[in-house]
């Protein structure tokens, strides 16, 4: 049988914790810990985790939005994402709230594709993908503001989006990797 790779839970004791910067979003945190016999201090971003959709209607589109990123300086397109910052909110519901927010849509069907780690060398963030099908447009009194003011939103093949994500033309890491696994199952 072929080795199969899976990633390892491991928590290692932690000698320090202290906050290095105390941001609007997120935290950067440093720990200091033991590793192999030495001692190590590591500086990360503190997330609070967040939840990622992949919207597909009957016509095997997936709902993109294209939003402004500040410090890309560049407006990328993307799907429907959002941040787990309700306490104890489970990510499912966050996902629902997020795909109205976003893209003014409900779905019917949920279903769970995969979690992954932004950047586990720099960040505590797990991203959430959800499958959303049965799409329904809503309209709803929910105001954007800031980044979220002008989103686009536009229904694009996946065939095309997955195309767009290879090529390098889409290039926002949580999307790529959402489009390419949806592809995949879907396949």
């Amino acid at each position: 049988m072929a080795f199969v790779p899976e990633d390892e839970p491991r928590s290692l004791p932690v000698l320090t914790t202290s906050l290095v910067y105390e941001g609007a979003i997120w935290n950067v945190v440093r720990d200091t810990f033991a590793y192999n016999g030495e001692v190590l201090s590591r500086d990360y971003i503190d997330h609070t985790g967040a939840v990622a959709i992949v919207a597909l209607n009957d016509d095997d589109e997936v709902m993109m939005i294209r939003q402004y990123r500040h410090a890309i300086r560049a407006t990328n397109w993307e799907i429907p994402a959002g941040l787990l910052d309700i306490a104890g909110e489970d990510p499912l519901e966050c996902g629902k709230r997020e795909l109205l927010e976003e893209a003014d849509l409900v779905a019917k069907n949920w279903e769970f594709l995969t979690t992954l780690n932004t950047t586990p060398g720099g960040s505590n963030e797990f991203i959430h993908i959800y499958i959303a099908t049965g799409l329904e447009k809503i309209d709803h009194d929910y105001v954007r503001s800031g980044e979220e003011a002008d989103l686009e939103m536009r229904f694009i093949p996946l065939a095309t989006a997955v195309e767009a994500a290879i090529s390098g033309k889409i290039r926002n890491q949580i999307a790529v990797t959402a489009l390419l696994a949806a592809y995949v199952a879907r396949s």
